[in-house]
Protein backbone atom coordinates (compact mmCIF):
# COMPACT_ATOMS: atom_id res chain seq x y z
CA UNK A 1 0.00 0.00 0.00
CA UNK A 2 1.12 3.41 -0.56
CA UNK A 3 1.91 6.09 2.48
CA UNK A 4 -1.22 7.59 1.27
CA UNK A 5 -3.48 4.43 1.81
CA UNK A 6 -1.99 3.22 5.15
CA UNK A 7 -3.37 6.45 6.67
CA UNK A 8 -6.28 6.74 4.42
CA UNK A 9 -6.86 2.91 6.26
CA UNK A 10 -5.59 4.16 9.49
CA UNK A 11 -8.58 7.00 9.17
CA UNK A 12 -11.10 4.15 8.54
CA UNK A 13 -9.95 2.13 11.53
CA UNK A 14 -9.89 4.87 14.24
CA UNK A 15 -13.67 6.27 12.83
CA UNK A 16 -15.08 3.17 14.67
CA UNK A 17 -18.51 1.62 14.83
CA UNK A 18 -19.54 -0.93 13.02
CA UNK A 19 -17.15 -2.89 10.80
CA UNK A 20 -19.54 -4.00 7.63
CA UNK A 21 -20.55 -0.68 6.46
CA UNK A 22 -16.54 0.10 6.34
CA UNK A 23 -15.94 -3.29 4.45
CA UNK A 24 -18.93 -3.00 1.85
CA UNK A 25 -16.57 0.71 1.14
CA UNK A 26 -13.33 -0.95 0.64
CA UNK A 27 -14.83 -3.42 -1.29
CA UNK A 28 -17.04 -0.55 -3.59
CA UNK A 29 -13.95 2.25 -4.05
CA UNK A 30 -10.69 -0.86 -3.90
CA UNK A 31 -8.42 1.76 -1.73
CA UNK A 32 -9.11 3.41 1.20
CA UNK A 33 -8.01 6.72 -0.43
CA UNK A 34 -10.60 6.17 -2.74
CA UNK A 35 -12.96 5.29 -0.14
CA UNK A 36 -12.15 9.19 1.89
CA UNK A 37 -12.54 10.82 -1.52
CA UNK A 38 -15.80 9.20 -2.37
CA UNK A 39 -17.82 11.49 0.60
CA UNK A 40 -20.64 11.61 2.65
CA UNK A 41 -23.09 10.83 0.10
CA UNK A 42 -21.07 7.29 -1.24
CA UNK A 43 -20.80 6.68 2.81
CA UNK A 44 -24.40 7.47 3.99
CA UNK A 45 -25.33 5.14 0.95
CA UNK A 46 -22.71 2.01 2.17
CA UNK A 47 -24.85 2.51 5.90
CA UNK A 48 -21.95 4.49 7.71
CA UNK A 49 -23.67 5.91 10.93
CA UNK A 50 -23.53 9.51 10.77
CA UNK A 51 -21.26 8.97 14.18
CA UNK A 52 -18.87 7.34 12.07
CA UNK A 53 -19.17 9.62 8.95
CA UNK A 54 -18.52 13.02 11.75
CA UNK A 55 -15.86 10.75 12.96
CA UNK A 56 -13.70 10.15 9.77
CA UNK A 57 -14.09 13.40 9.10
CA UNK A 58 -13.14 15.07 12.38
CA UNK A 59 -10.33 12.78 13.90
CA UNK A 60 -8.20 13.60 16.66
CA UNK A 61 -5.01 14.62 15.42
CA UNK A 62 -3.28 13.38 18.09
CA UNK A 63 -4.81 9.77 18.07
CA UNK A 64 -4.01 9.54 13.65
CA UNK A 65 -0.20 10.99 14.68
CA UNK A 66 0.49 8.18 17.19
CA UNK A 67 -1.24 5.68 14.85
CA UNK A 68 0.96 6.86 12.06
CA UNK A 69 4.13 7.00 14.00
CA UNK A 70 3.58 3.61 15.43
CA UNK A 71 2.96 1.92 11.44
CA UNK A 72 6.50 3.54 10.75
CA UNK A 73 8.54 1.32 13.11
CA UNK A 74 9.93 -1.71 11.25
CA UNK A 75 8.09 -4.76 12.03
CA UNK A 76 4.78 -2.87 12.25
CA UNK A 77 1.91 -3.77 10.08
CA UNK A 78 -1.80 -2.66 8.46
CA UNK A 79 -3.10 -5.30 6.91
CA UNK A 80 -6.48 -3.80 5.26
CA UNK A 81 -9.56 -5.84 4.21
CA UNK A 82 -8.61 -4.60 0.41
CA UNK A 83 -5.22 -6.12 0.67
CA UNK A 84 -4.38 -9.43 -0.91
CA UNK A 85 -2.20 -9.89 2.09
CA UNK A 86 -5.54 -10.39 4.69
CA UNK A 87 -5.49 -13.58 5.46
CA UNK A 88 -7.44 -15.95 3.52
CA UNK A 89 -9.00 -17.94 6.57
CA UNK A 90 -9.65 -15.08 8.55
CA UNK A 91 -11.79 -13.62 5.82
CA UNK A 92 -13.91 -16.47 5.50
CA UNK A 93 -13.91 -16.48 9.47
CA UNK A 94 -16.91 -15.23 11.62
CA UNK A 95 -17.56 -10.70 11.14
CA UNK A 96 -13.64 -10.37 10.08
CA UNK A 97 -12.20 -7.41 11.35
CA UNK A 98 -11.97 -4.28 9.07
CA UNK A 99 -8.19 -4.30 9.81
CA UNK A 100 -5.17 -5.78 11.60
CA UNK A 101 -2.67 -4.31 13.23
CA UNK A 102 0.70 -6.69 13.38
CA UNK A 103 3.84 -6.64 15.41
CA UNK A 104 6.08 -9.04 14.32
CA UNK A 105 5.72 -11.30 11.21
CA UNK A 106 2.44 -10.96 9.16
CA UNK A 107 3.70 -13.94 6.60
CA UNK A 108 2.61 -15.86 9.89
CA UNK A 109 -0.52 -15.18 9.37
CA UNK A 110 -1.21 -17.32 5.91
CA UNK A 111 0.39 -20.78 7.81
CA UNK A 112 -1.53 -23.31 8.97
CA UNK A 113 -2.26 -22.30 12.42
CA UNK A 114 -4.18 -24.12 15.66
CA UNK A 115 -5.43 -22.27 18.24
CA UNK A 116 -4.87 -23.58 22.08
CA UNK A 117 -7.32 -22.07 24.21
CA UNK A 118 -7.93 -23.06 28.17
CA UNK A 119 -8.49 -22.03 31.53
CA UNK A 120 -6.92 -18.66 33.21
CA UNK A 121 -6.55 -21.05 36.35
CA UNK A 122 -5.20 -24.28 35.27
CA UNK A 123 -4.38 -27.70 36.72
CA UNK A 124 -0.74 -28.42 37.01
CA UNK A 125 -1.73 -30.88 34.25
CA UNK A 126 -3.70 -29.19 32.32
CA UNK A 127 -0.61 -26.59 32.05
CA UNK A 128 1.81 -29.70 30.77
CA UNK A 129 -0.73 -30.49 28.47
CA UNK A 130 -1.08 -27.01 26.64
CA UNK A 131 3.10 -27.37 26.63
CA UNK A 132 3.31 -30.64 25.31
CA UNK A 133 0.99 -30.31 22.61
CA UNK A 134 2.48 -26.60 21.87
CA UNK A 135 5.46 -28.46 21.61
CA UNK A 136 4.36 -31.16 19.18
CA UNK A 137 2.62 -29.04 16.86
CA UNK A 138 5.16 -26.39 16.54
CA UNK A 139 7.78 -28.99 15.41
CA UNK A 140 5.15 -30.19 13.02
CA UNK A 141 5.36 -26.61 11.23
CA UNK A 142 2.19 -25.58 12.37
CA UNK A 143 1.75 -22.04 13.83
CA UNK A 144 0.50 -22.27 17.47
CA UNK A 145 -1.77 -18.84 18.46
CA UNK A 146 -3.52 -18.15 21.59
CA UNK A 147 -4.47 -14.76 23.30
CA UNK A 148 -1.78 -14.05 25.41
CA UNK A 149 -3.66 -14.38 28.81
CA UNK A 150 -2.96 -16.15 32.42
CA UNK A 151 -2.87 -20.04 32.28
CA UNK A 152 -3.17 -22.15 29.03
CA UNK A 153 -2.41 -19.75 26.36
CA UNK A 154 0.45 -18.30 28.09
CA UNK A 155 1.53 -22.33 28.55
CA UNK A 156 1.07 -22.29 24.86
CA UNK A 157 3.11 -19.43 23.67
CA UNK A 158 6.16 -20.25 26.20
CA UNK A 159 6.23 -23.59 24.84
CA UNK A 160 6.10 -22.82 21.37
CA UNK A 161 9.12 -19.86 22.16
CA UNK A 162 11.06 -22.92 23.48
CA UNK A 163 10.95 -25.08 20.77
CA UNK A 164 13.46 -23.98 18.24
CA UNK A 165 11.49 -24.79 15.15
CA UNK A 166 7.97 -22.57 16.65
CA UNK A 167 6.03 -20.19 15.66
CA UNK A 168 3.63 -18.52 17.84
CA UNK A 169 0.80 -15.66 17.14
CA UNK A 170 -0.61 -13.57 20.18
CA UNK A 171 -4.25 -12.47 19.10
CA UNK A 172 -4.90 -9.66 21.58
CA UNK A 173 -7.48 -7.53 22.89
CA UNK A 174 -5.54 -4.56 23.32
CA UNK A 175 -3.20 -2.73 21.02
CA UNK A 176 -0.16 -4.97 20.05
CA UNK A 177 1.85 -2.70 22.33
CA UNK A 178 -0.12 -3.11 25.45
CA UNK A 179 0.67 -5.98 27.69
CA UNK A 180 -2.22 -7.30 29.23
CA UNK A 181 -2.01 -9.03 31.85
CA UNK A 182 0.85 -6.18 32.48
CA UNK A 183 2.93 -8.58 33.72
CA UNK A 184 3.22 -10.46 30.00
CA UNK A 185 5.01 -7.13 28.79
CA UNK A 186 8.42 -9.67 28.71
CA UNK A 187 6.16 -12.63 26.77
CA UNK A 188 4.56 -9.84 24.46
CA UNK A 189 7.82 -8.50 23.59
CA UNK A 190 9.41 -12.07 22.62
CA UNK A 191 6.48 -13.06 20.79
CA UNK A 192 6.98 -9.92 18.43
CA UNK A 193 10.35 -10.66 17.85
CA UNK A 194 9.99 -14.29 17.22
CA UNK A 195 6.21 -14.78 15.96
CA UNK A 196 3.12 -11.98 15.46
CA UNK A 197 1.07 -9.70 18.09
CA UNK A 198 -2.43 -8.97 16.13
CA UNK A 199 -4.66 -6.83 16.65
CA UNK A 200 -7.54 -5.25 15.23
CA UNK A 201 -7.20 -2.37 18.01
CA UNK A 202 -5.09 0.69 16.88
CA UNK A 203 -2.05 0.99 19.23
CA UNK A 204 -2.43 2.00 22.86
CA UNK A 205 -5.94 0.58 23.32
CA UNK A 206 -6.09 -0.39 26.50
CA UNK A 207 -7.90 -3.94 28.12
CA UNK A 208 -11.68 -2.97 28.02
CA UNK A 209 -13.87 -6.22 28.85
CA UNK A 210 -16.00 -6.21 25.79
CA UNK A 211 -12.62 -6.29 23.80
CA UNK A 212 -12.06 -9.89 24.47
CA UNK A 213 -15.19 -11.64 23.00
CA UNK A 214 -14.47 -10.00 19.76
CA UNK A 215 -10.77 -10.79 20.13
CA UNK A 216 -11.78 -14.60 20.06
CA UNK A 217 -13.26 -14.72 16.77
CA UNK A 218 -9.97 -13.29 15.29
CA UNK A 219 -8.46 -16.41 16.74
CA UNK A 220 -10.86 -18.72 15.41
CA UNK A 221 -11.09 -17.04 12.02
CA UNK A 222 -6.69 -16.95 11.85
CA UNK A 223 -6.78 -20.74 13.21
CA UNK A 224 -7.76 -24.03 10.75
CA UNK A 225 -9.13 -25.61 13.76
CA UNK A 226 -9.09 -24.66 17.93
CA UNK A 227 -7.56 -27.15 20.81
CA UNK A 228 -9.56 -26.27 23.98
CA UNK A 229 -7.69 -27.90 26.74
CA UNK A 230 -9.08 -26.85 29.62
CA UNK A 231 -11.84 -24.81 30.78
CA UNK A 232 -14.84 -24.50 32.79
CA UNK A 233 -18.31 -24.84 31.62
CA UNK A 234 -18.52 -20.77 31.15
CA UNK A 235 -15.46 -19.75 29.61
CA UNK A 236 -13.89 -17.72 27.20
CA UNK A 237 -11.84 -20.72 25.74
CA UNK A 238 -15.82 -22.40 24.61
CA UNK A 239 -16.57 -19.14 23.16
CA UNK A 240 -13.45 -19.22 20.91
CA UNK A 241 -14.50 -22.68 20.27
CA UNK A 242 -17.89 -22.08 19.17
CA UNK A 243 -16.66 -19.83 16.70
CA UNK A 244 -14.78 -22.04 15.31
CA UNK A 245 -16.74 -24.25 15.06
CA UNK A 246 -19.70 -22.07 13.39
CA UNK A 247 -17.09 -21.24 10.83
CA UNK A 248 -16.80 -24.64 9.37
CA UNK A 249 -13.00 -25.18 11.81
CA UNK A 250 -12.13 -28.17 12.84
CA UNK A 251 -13.08 -28.52 17.33
CA UNK A 252 -10.89 -30.36 19.49
CA UNK A 253 -10.81 -31.29 23.65
CA UNK A 254 -8.69 -32.67 25.51
CA UNK A 255 -10.71 -35.18 28.05
CA UNK A 256 -9.65 -35.30 32.27
CA UNK A 257 -10.86 -36.35 35.41
CA UNK A 258 -14.95 -36.29 35.65
CA UNK A 259 -13.79 -35.01 39.80
CA UNK A 260 -11.61 -32.16 37.76
CA UNK A 261 -14.27 -28.65 37.25
CA UNK A 262 -11.66 -27.57 34.80
CA UNK A 263 -12.38 -30.37 32.32
CA UNK A 264 -16.22 -30.16 32.44
CA UNK A 265 -15.83 -27.52 29.55
CA UNK A 266 -13.79 -29.84 27.57
CA UNK A 267 -16.44 -32.76 28.02
CA UNK A 268 -19.45 -30.65 27.29
CA UNK A 269 -17.66 -29.79 23.77
CA UNK A 270 -16.79 -33.36 23.09
CA UNK A 271 -20.50 -33.84 23.71
CA UNK A 272 -21.85 -31.63 21.11
CA UNK A 273 -19.31 -32.87 18.61
CA UNK A 274 -15.56 -31.98 19.19
CA UNK A 275 -12.81 -34.56 18.41
CA UNK A 276 -11.76 -36.12 21.95
CA UNK A 277 -7.92 -35.57 21.37
CA UNK A 278 -5.04 -37.28 23.28
CA UNK A 279 -2.18 -36.25 20.90
CA UNK A 280 -0.87 -33.93 18.59
CA UNK A 281 -0.99 -36.44 15.60
CA UNK A 282 -4.49 -36.21 15.66
CA UNK A 283 -5.01 -32.92 15.30
CA UNK A 284 -2.21 -33.03 12.52
CA UNK A 285 -4.72 -35.55 10.65
CA UNK A 286 -7.75 -33.96 11.20
CA UNK A 287 -6.21 -30.73 9.69
CA UNK A 288 -4.48 -31.44 6.51
CA UNK A 289 -7.23 -30.61 4.18
CA UNK A 290 -7.54 -27.79 5.46
CA UNK A 291 -4.00 -26.54 5.03
CA UNK A 292 -4.17 -27.75 1.55
CA UNK A 293 -6.93 -25.45 0.90
CA UNK A 294 -4.70 -22.58 2.41
CA UNK A 295 -1.90 -23.82 0.32
CA UNK A 296 -4.07 -23.09 -2.93
CA UNK A 297 -5.80 -20.11 -1.58
CA UNK A 298 -1.91 -18.82 -1.33
CA UNK A 299 -0.97 -19.86 -4.68
CA UNK A 300 -4.13 -17.74 -6.06
CA UNK A 301 -2.77 -14.55 -4.05
CA UNK A 302 0.60 -14.90 -5.63
CA UNK A 303 -0.73 -15.90 -9.03
CA UNK A 304 0.68 -19.39 -8.81
CA UNK A 305 -0.62 -21.18 -11.87
CA UNK A 306 1.45 -24.24 -12.30
CA UNK A 307 2.55 -26.44 -9.42
CA UNK A 308 3.20 -30.33 -8.78
CA UNK A 309 5.13 -32.47 -6.04
CA UNK A 310 8.25 -33.28 -7.08
CA UNK A 311 8.63 -36.90 -8.43
CA UNK A 312 11.45 -37.87 -5.49
CA UNK A 313 8.81 -37.42 -2.62
CA UNK A 314 7.49 -40.63 -1.80
CA UNK A 315 3.82 -40.70 -2.61
CA UNK A 316 3.78 -37.45 -4.34
CA UNK A 317 4.10 -38.73 -8.02
CA UNK A 318 3.90 -35.46 -10.33
CA UNK A 319 6.27 -32.79 -12.50
CA UNK A 320 7.05 -29.44 -10.90
CA UNK A 321 6.55 -26.35 -12.57
CA UNK A 322 10.38 -25.21 -14.04
CA UNK A 323 11.12 -22.87 -11.16
CA UNK A 324 10.18 -24.79 -8.40
CA UNK A 325 12.09 -27.76 -9.62
CA UNK A 326 15.24 -25.71 -9.77
CA UNK A 327 14.21 -24.89 -6.34
CA UNK A 328 13.93 -27.93 -5.50
CA UNK A 329 17.00 -28.82 -6.93
CA UNK A 330 19.01 -26.11 -4.74
CA UNK A 331 17.40 -27.53 -1.80
CA UNK A 332 19.34 -30.16 0.24
CA UNK A 333 18.41 -31.90 3.15
CA UNK A 334 20.96 -29.62 5.41
CA UNK A 335 19.63 -25.94 6.13
CA UNK A 336 20.47 -23.46 3.17
CA UNK A 337 20.38 -19.91 3.50
CA UNK A 338 18.60 -17.60 1.18
CA UNK A 339 21.88 -16.30 -0.49
CA UNK A 340 22.82 -19.65 -1.04
CA UNK A 341 19.85 -20.68 -2.65
CA UNK A 342 19.66 -17.28 -4.80
CA UNK A 343 23.29 -18.51 -5.51
CA UNK A 344 22.16 -21.97 -6.62
CA UNK A 345 19.06 -21.16 -8.79
CA UNK A 346 19.52 -17.47 -10.41
CA UNK A 347 16.20 -16.82 -8.91
CA UNK A 348 15.54 -13.54 -6.40
CA UNK A 349 15.15 -13.35 -2.92
CA UNK A 350 11.60 -12.20 -3.93
CA UNK A 351 10.83 -14.87 -5.95
CA UNK A 352 12.14 -17.17 -3.93
CA UNK A 353 10.51 -16.54 -0.77
CA UNK A 354 6.95 -16.57 -2.16
CA UNK A 355 7.67 -19.84 -4.01
CA UNK A 356 9.11 -21.74 -0.43
CA UNK A 357 6.14 -20.66 1.79
CA UNK A 358 3.98 -22.40 -0.78
CA UNK A 359 6.36 -25.03 -0.81
CA UNK A 360 5.87 -24.87 3.27
CA UNK A 361 2.17 -24.75 3.30
CA UNK A 362 2.38 -27.85 0.58
CA UNK A 363 4.61 -29.79 3.82
CA UNK A 364 7.50 -29.66 1.22
CA UNK A 365 9.67 -27.67 2.98
CA UNK A 366 10.73 -26.63 6.47
CA UNK A 367 11.67 -23.42 7.78
CA UNK A 368 13.88 -22.58 10.50
CA UNK A 369 15.98 -19.36 11.35
CA UNK A 370 15.73 -18.04 8.59
CA UNK A 371 17.34 -21.41 6.39
CA UNK A 372 15.09 -24.19 4.60
CA UNK A 373 15.75 -27.85 3.41
CA UNK A 374 13.47 -30.30 2.06
CA UNK A 375 11.11 -31.97 4.60
CA UNK A 376 9.06 -35.19 4.75
CA UNK A 377 6.06 -36.36 6.82
CA UNK A 378 3.59 -33.99 8.32
CA UNK A 379 1.16 -32.53 5.41
CA UNK A 380 1.62 -34.56 2.47
CA UNK A 381 1.51 -32.09 -0.72
CA UNK A 382 -2.10 -31.98 -2.45
CA UNK A 383 -1.86 -33.78 -5.03
CA UNK A 384 -0.79 -36.80 -2.98
CA UNK A 385 -4.06 -36.09 -0.28
CA UNK A 386 -5.85 -35.96 -3.37
CA UNK A 387 -4.50 -39.24 -4.43
CA UNK A 388 -5.11 -40.54 -1.06
CA UNK A 389 -8.76 -39.28 -0.43
CA UNK A 390 -9.77 -40.93 -3.76
CA UNK A 391 -8.45 -44.57 -2.77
Amino acid sequence: MSNEDVIALARLVLAGGPVLPRRRLLEAHGTPSAVLAAGHAAWRDAGLASTQADALRNLDDDVLASTTAWLRNPGHHLIGWHDADYPAPLRRGPSPPLALFVEGDPGLLWRPAVAIVGSRSPTPGGRDNAQRFARALASTGIVVASGMARGIDAAAHEATLATREGATIAVVGTGTDVAYPPHHSGLRDRIAAYGAVVSEHPPGTLALRSHFPARNRILAGLALGTLVVEAAERSGALITARLAADAGREVFAVPGSIQNPMARGCHRLIREGAALVEGAEEVVGALAPLAADLANALRERLGETEWGPPADVPGAPGKLAPDYQTLWNGLGHDPTGMDQLVSRTGLTAAELSSMLLVMELDGLVTAEHGRYQRKTGFFTSTASMTQAEGQ
